[in-house]
């Protein structure tokens, strides 16, 4: 890979978009590549993507990462009533500040539930959709969801959330915990997580994704990518968005969990340059 493109995606960029400073990455050149991260704690664009942005880019994209409002450099403003209606705001008024009318939107967990919500509000925005370990319709509160709920900084904490994330533990390296610890660290970083999923009660709680009803009218190009051993956010969720979207099609990776740009980052990458490539 060329170097200069993971330089030029390293370096923090800020816009302001739904009146928040918006931290952002951005490399290469083509069809723009919106990357939308997870929420997990500690989480930023560059966590979830520093691998496949510059991968995307050499490949011929312009790939842009912004951290979502309330995650990441994108700071929370004390009072900012933050939910899905904000987020799809942010988003649309991220993309205008950097000149992208429309776009491919790549969704990593709480990232593809925005990806979805952005297309029902207005699918001339949006190329297509690829959502990786994304949450549909109604489902019970995972273990994966459940310790990101409960997560207060705590270097040794932070471990134990993260290794429930890939299917092989190793994945996470002494600089991850680090780095996540740290951004978990700061005032206020868990609030926007814990405003989209409701406190965990003792059992079986209930987290509301996109109505199974709303999924089946977007008529948009989807590719569904998940990880078959996914403790964050279940497979079946996968083949149900396969089911309900029309123009879906689905890839499971086997020995993988939920972070599938990171565990399988080469096959990652050249699915979504296919789907990219067939797009109208």
């Amino acid at each position: 890979m060329d170097g200069r493109l993971l330089d030029e995606a390293a370096r923090v960029r800020t816009v302001v978009a739904a009146g928040h400073e918006t931290a952002y990455h951005e490399a290469g050149s083509g069809r723009p590549v919106v990357l939308l991260h997870g929420s997990g704690p500690g989480v930023s664009a560059w966590s979830n993507w520093s691998g496949a942005l510059p991968a995307l880019a050499a490949a011929g994209h312009r790939v842009l990462a912004p951290d979502i409002a309330g995650f990441g450099g994108t700071r929370a403003h004390d009072g900012a009533a933050y939910g899905i209606k904000l987020w799809v705001r942010h988003l649309f008024e991220f993309l205008d500040a950097v000149d992208v009318p429309s776009a491919l939107l790549v969704g990593n967990s709480f990232g593809g539930g925005l990806a979805l919500a952005a297309t029902l509000r207005d699918p001339s925005r949006v190329d297509g959709l690829v959502l990786l370990g994304t949450p549909a319709g109604t489902f019970t509160m995972t273990e994966g969801l459940r310790a990101g709920w409960h997560y207060e900084p705590d270097p040794d904490e932070m471990r134990r959330v993260l290794r429930l994330f890939p299917y092989d533990e190793s994945l996470v390296t002494d600089e991850m915990v680090k780095a996540r610890y740290e951004a978990s660290a700061r005032p206020g970083a868990q609030d926007a997580f814990r405003k989209l999923i409701p406190e965990p009660g003792p059992a079986d709680t209930q987290i509301k994704g996109v109505p199974e009803d709303r999924l089946s009218t977007i008529t948009k190009p989807a590719l569904v990518v998940h990880g078959r051993e996914d403790r964050v956010i279940p497979v079946d969720l996968g083949w149900r968005l396969a089911r309900t979207i029309p123009n879906a099609e689905l890839h499971v990776f086997g020995n993988c969990g939920h972070w599938v740009q990171l565990e399988r980052p080469d096959a990652f990458t050249a699915l979504v340059h296919d789907f990219a490539r067939r797009l109208p």
